[in-house]
Formats: structure tokens, sequence, C-alpha cells
């Protein structure tokens, strides 16, 4: 049988997925520090209302609320022994939403980095990696969830640990990684890297792409970079809401719901099949989204001129490719 993200990719020039899960559960009181996964159990109504917003607003895929959900990360909030139970109640809360929809809605069961650095550099082993994503694999597989989906990686060793799991689990799954240095990942990795890397996989993914980072703007300078390279897997742009500005105590991010819809139509015209938000993406974002990508018709490739002039400038003056880019070891660091 067909998995329902393939289903709708093979009927659909494009799809929208959804935005921001921490901007939406720190609006609802989280705070600070706490684990958000651990409200997969202690507020359920919360999570629903969480997964609900996107649906509304005309989002094809929605994301768990299990970012965090492996053990590395759940270990600091004294939670290591309740990764398979939180990943299932994120997946079970989704799938009760998206069943009600009345439409095709796939849950994708989030699938965030484990927070360690990988060997050589840093103590987590190919293998400790793939039980992590295993583990988490499962619960999401057990509560239901359509695909899993692999976020805001930057190592290259780390996105082949969560292919393996995926496989270990038998799940289809799609996976970003975040480009927030200098046009690669805090690892090092450029654009035209992901795309050979994504080729060699054994058990490749149903989409790749990029999440978060920098700002639309250089989001979109990586979509570039993906599709230039013509890969034969679908292409995702999830970008934040514009730039973070601490105001008041908080964290806002200065993009529009305006801005995101021209977003929106610019990665789709860059290529991107899957279009979503990442931080400070409302359901205001999403909704404005959807409209544009609905009722504006498909252009031509943007420019990098175009997309600076509509979106904003880049944060730097390469994407890290080509001819004069700075070596990927300039591009490494440890994390202090």
């Amino acid at each position: 049988m067909t998995d329902a993200l393939s289903k709708l990719l093979s009927t659909r020039d494009w799809l929208m997925a959804d935005g921001a899960t921490g901007t939406t559960l720190f609006n609802m009181g989280l705070q600070s520090g706490d684990a958000p996964e651990l409200w997969n159990a202690d507020h359920p109504d919360r999570i629903r209302t969480l997964y609900q917003g996107p649906v509304d607003a005309g989002s094809d895929i929605f994301l768990t609320n299990t970012f965090g959900g492996n053990a590395s990360r759940l270990k600091l909030h004294d939670a290591q022994d309740r990764v398979r139970e939180l990943n299932r109640l994120g997946a079970e809360l989704g799938r009760e939403v998206a069943d009600k929809a009345g439409r095709p809605v796939v849950v994708a069961g989030s699938v965030g980095p484990t927070g360690e650095i990988m060997a050589p550099m840093g103590p987590l082993t190919h293998e400790l990696a793939v039980e992590m994503f295993h583990e988490q694999a499962e619960g999401l597989k057990e509560g239901g969830a359509d695909v899993l989906w692999v976020e805001t990686i930057s190592a290259p060793e780390e996105y082949k640990a969560a292919a393996e799991a995926a496989r270990l689990a038998g799940m289809p799954w799609a996976g970003t990684m975040s480009f927030d240095t200098a046009g690669r990942t805090m690892m090092g990795v450029t654009s035209a890297d992901m795309v050979t890397m994504v080729n060699k996989l054994a058990h490749k993914p149903l989409a790749f792409g990029a999440n978060c980072g920098v700002g639309s703007s250089d989001l979109l300078r990586t979509v570039l970079g993906f599709t230039a390279q013509g890969p034969e897997i679908p292409v995702i742009a999830k970008g934040n809401a514009g730039i973070p500005k601490y105001q008041d105590g908080h964290i806002h991010y200065d993009g529009t719901p305006e801005l995101m819809a021209k977003y929106a139509v610019m990665a789709r015209d860059a290529g991107a099949k899957i279009i979503g938000g990442c931080c400070g993406t409302t359901t205001e974002h999403l909704k404005a989204m959807r409209a544009a990508l609905e009722g504006t018709p498909t252009g031509p490739r943007p420019t990098l001129e175009q997309i600076a002039e509509t979106l904003g400038g880049f944060s730097s003056a390469s994407d890290g490719t080509g001819e004069g880019a700075p070596e990927a070891r300039t591009r490494r660091r440890r994390r202090g």
C-alpha cells in the first residue's frame, strides 16, 4: 500500500506543511526550559489545539510535538524512560485530528537532533544515534504517524543514522537540515553536499530539504542550490517567519503573513514541492501562504536578486558553494 505522503505528492503540484511548534506552545504557556513533549501526556487538549491550527489554515502536513523526543534530550528532564510513550501519545493525538479533517492530512512524526556531537568530534557513535532514533521512530509508528519527519539536522552522520533508524522501523521518512552558517549547516554541509548524500542513502527519504536557518531569503537560496542539482526526490522548504528580535522579554519574528505568502510562492517557483514555515510561523501566516499558493499562477524560477528584493537581503555573501567559497573545515565548530 502506498503511504499517505506519496499519495498526496503524486496528485498535487505542491503541498503545504505546518508552521512553528515552539512558537505556538510558548503562546499557550510553555515555559523556557520545559520539555514540550511532556505536554503530550499532561496537556493533551493543548496539543490537539496545536495540531488543529495548521489543519484549519489549510496545511496538508503537520508535525507532531516530538521534536525533542529522543532519550538524549529527554534525559535533561529525567524522562529518558518515557521516549516510546511520549512519541506514541504525540502521534495518537495527531492521528485524532487528522482523521477528523475531512480531507487527506499527513501526520508527520517530528524527529529532531539528539543534541549530541557525533563521533569522532564528539561522544555519539553511529550505533547509539541509530538506537535513539529507532526508539523514537517505533513510538511514532505505534501512535499512527504516517511518516517520520527528521528536521533541523546539522551533521551528515546524524542524518544517515536517522535514515537507518527509519529503515529499521519500516517507516517512510522525510528529512531536512538547517543551513544557518553562511549557507552551510553548522557542521559544514552545503546544499550540493546534501543532494549527494541523499542520493547515496540506501533508505532514501520521500522528500528532503531545509528548515529553520536564518531567514526566508537564505532558505530560498539553499532551495535554489538543491534544485540546481536536478534531484529526483521532492524538495522541502520550511523557512522562518523573518528574523528573530528580542522585544519586551520575548522573541518575536518580524515576518508578516504578507511576506510569508510571497516566500511560499517563491519557494514553489524555486522548485520546492512541500512548503511550510518554521520558527515564528503562526496560523495567520499559514492562511496567507495557502491563499497565495492557490491564487498565484506558477512563475519562473526566482533569481537571487528577486529573492533579496522581495524578502530581504541574505545574511552572507555566499551560500558556501562555488568558486571562492570557504573550505568546509572553516565552518565546522564545536558546540561550546
